[in-house]
């Protein structure tokens, strides 16, 4: 979809030269050619040729052989009925500011990641749970606006595996240039499993203090398979095999966790998570340990 887009782009734009280019011409030759005397009879009839030439004839033409080059790549982003497979169906849903994907035919859910499968049509639902976002992936296609209340369906396929980025492109708050989508293409068998593995994911909560801090706190908000049902911020259920943390902003590892738990108010100010300073530091890191444990 994205080529599709992209030689559309091309073909525009070198029309646009090549319109330039002959309009820039004849206005050099206009003011350097000598002036010639016509009759009011031949001075009539050359108005009507530019008139009808260039102003009716030319555009005509020219816009229809655009459109005839350019709707069916806007066609193929169109969820359109298919033969054979069908398109798998994933839920994208912004927030200020991450990203909420869903998978409804397998139950699996995530968060700032959207994974699919290569040489497979996929139709992105998209919405948004609070503001005005946009979801776009420029090497997977067009965007396509995430309005509240409003379910809107863009179908894009990955021709090759290979990690791409997507990004909010429609100002949705301070934050907006931090909300940064991770996007995987896996081929089928790699998709498969990727699914799988979540389909059934059950985590146990964590022991002592860490246990009550986010059962008390973190839980009331984020979901973690089999130990809580928060659905009000990211799922963390498989958070240990996201590449980053708060959408973007800082890498998902051992110190990048802890940094994030302690500091995230700056690293993201603005973001709904409240502050944690008065959990203890050995709390915070036991908390930071099991989080780093949530994977398949």
């Amino acid at each position: 979809m994205a080529r599709d887009v992209a030689n559309v782009w091309w073909v525009m734009f070198g029309f646009s030269v090549v319109v330039l280019l002959v309009v820039s011409v004849l206005w050099i030759y206009a003011m350097l050619r000598r002036p010639q005397t016509h009759t009011a009879e031949e001075a009539k009839r050359i108005n009507r040729r530019w008139i009808i030439g260039g102003g009716i004839i030319l555009p005509t033409v020219t816009i229809i052989a655009l459109l005839a080059f350019g709707i069916p790549t806007g066609r193929g982003m169109l969820p359109l009925p298919v033969e054979g497979e069908q398109p798998l169906r994933i839920q994208v849903i912004g927030h200020q500011w991450w990203w909420e994907v869903r998978y409804p035919e397998s139950g699996v859910v995530t968060a700032n990641q959207f994974i699919l499968p290569i040489d497979r049509p996929v139709d992105v639902e998209v919405s948004s749970a609070d503001v005005i976002h946009s979801f776009w992936v420029p090497r997977l296609g067009g965007k396509l606006d995430m309005v509240p209340g409003r379910t809107n369906t863009l179908r894009v396929q990955a021709s090759q595996t290979g990690i791409f980025r997507g990004q909010c492109s429609e100002f949705c708050g301070s934050q907006h240039a931090h909300m940064i989508l991770h996007v995987e293409a896996l081929d089928a068998a790699a998709f498969a499993s990727w699914v799988e593995a979540r389909r059934e994911l059950q985590h146990q909560s964590p022991n002592g203090d860490a246990g009550r801090v986010f059962a008390e706190r973190c839980g009331q908000c984020h979901r973690v398979a089999g130990v809580s049902e928060g659905n009000r911020a990211p799922d963390l259920s498989d958070l240990a095999t996201r590449p980053t943390l708060g959408a973007g902003v800082i890498e998902n590892d051992a110190d990048g966790l802890r940094r994030w738990l302690s500091d995230h108010q700056s690293l993201k100010h603005g973001n709904a998570m409240p502050r944690h300073d008065d959990i203890p530091e050995e709390t915070l890191g036991q908390l930071a340990d099991w989080l780093e444990a949530l994977a398949p």
